[in-house]
């Protein structure tokens, strides 16, 4: 059961008014969605734009690690399935188990952020910063953009934690966790378009 499906689950409960109520809300962070989702497409284009500009620097052939990136799609898209675990559990009204999985999808994330932080700081080392060249700038512009969101989330998530811990499985945190999973699953396609479009490419 994914976030979606939660959400539909709590709303067939309500009354029309707060009904009425949820569906904005949802509406609204559909909204916010699309524009994060403009914000990722123009720093996309500019990457794809900056690609040849080098500076005579090094290149993405010698500075990416296919391993490396490979190690954090797999652990992001683990993250997505183990919060679709927690929406699951929150469906049964298993409180343990919502709190297991968002915390378990809490860990992931922050492993994810590890690995991009050892790759980011490894390529410091090497003195190729954001400040070495264009293409390094766009790179580091896209990829931190999406850790930065990344620790929203897994702040987003621990907040979630403590709302289910001292409110219970209410339908106002029902309707947030739901929110919360459309930012999640958001944050694992805007991955793969990077792995897809900076990181294989770029190795080849």
């Amino acid at each position: 059961m994914t976030a979606d499906t939660l959400g539909t689950v709590e709303m067939a409960a309500l009354p029309t008014s707060d009904t009425q109520k949820y569906e904005d809300r949802a509406f609204g962070f559909w909204i916010y969605l699309m524009s994060d989702a403009i914000i990722f497409a123009l720093l996309f284009a500019t990457y794809l734009v900056m690609l040849g500009n080098t500076a005579r620097g090094p290149t993405g052939q010698q500075l990416f690690s296919l391993e490396h990136a490979a190690a954090e799609t797999a652990v992001l898209l683990l993250s997505s399935a183990t919060f679709g675990f927690a929406s699951v559990a929150f469906a049964q009204a298993s409180r343990p188990g919502v709190i297991q999985w968002l915390s378990v999808t809490a860990v992931l994330g922050l492993g994810f952020l590890l690995l991009e932080y050892q790759e980011f700081s490894g390529m410091i080392a090497k003195g190729a910063g954001p400040d070495r060249s264009g293409f390094l700038s766009a790179f580091f512009a896209l990829v931190g953009t999406h850790g930065l969101h990344v620790s929203a989330g897994i702040i987003w998530i621990l907040v979630m934690i403590g709302q289910v811990l001292t409110k219970g499985l209410t339908r106002p945190v029902a309707s947030r966790v739901m929110r919360l999973g459309l930012f999640w699953h958001f944050l694992d396609i805007i991955w793969i378009g990077i792995f897809s479009v900076v990181y294989l490419p770029g190795l080849v």
